[in-house]
């Protein structure tokens, strides 16, 4: 029998946009790690990573939210409504959730998606969207047992630092 482990979300302080940042960069650089021929993303310095979550944070744009382990950081989710041109104001997006490696299949993602589900909603958001790489398929699998479709004339290629990398968007109903 597997227990289930709550784990807290709350929106994202400043203080927190170091964290952020270093669980970005940490589990980005795992996840390309370990996905198709060694793949890697354009690598973003850990400087810029910070200020652009601490402005989002300040700013709201995206809203953040992160999830606990007792004290510590364990994941995040950045959402707002969608980046993409010509999409409707009640068209949401999950810009980005991370979990760190170690919490993987224990129900932090699902208590981010829960939580950034909840705040597009109270936003006024019908659907929402995420854009994922093709070669990342623990993420398609997350999105997809929560409801997401893949919509499968979106996919575009995406610079990395080895050439490009595909991705595509998945929507969901959030009704």
């Amino acid at each position: 029998m597997t227990s289930t482990i709550t784990f807290p979300v709350r929106p994202a302080t400043m203080r927190d946009a170091k964290h952020i940042a270093e669980l970005q960069h940490t589990v980005v650089r795992d996840t390309f790690k370990s996905i198709a021929d060694g793949a890697t993303a354009s690598e973003v310095p850990l400087d810029k990573r910070q200020a652009f979550w601490r402005e989002a944070v300040e700013f709201g744009e995206p809203q953040v939210l992160v999830a606990l382990d007792g004290d510590k950081i364990v994941g995040f989710v950045g959402f707002d409504r969608s980046r993409d041109r010509g999409t409707p104001q009640t068209m949401g997006e999950i810009w980005a959730i991370y979990v760190l490696p170690a919490y993987w299949g224990r129900g932090v993602g699902l208590a981010l998606w829960n939580s950034a589900r909840k705040g597009l909603q109270e936003e006024g958001c019908t659907q929402v969207s995420i854009w994922l790489s093709l070669a990342n398929e623990r993420a398609l699998r997350f999105h997809e047992r929560s409801g997401f479709k893949r919509e499968l004339t979106s996919s575009k290629a995406v610079p990395t630092d080895k050439g490009t990398m595909e991705e595509i968007r998945l929507k969901r109903s959030l009704l």
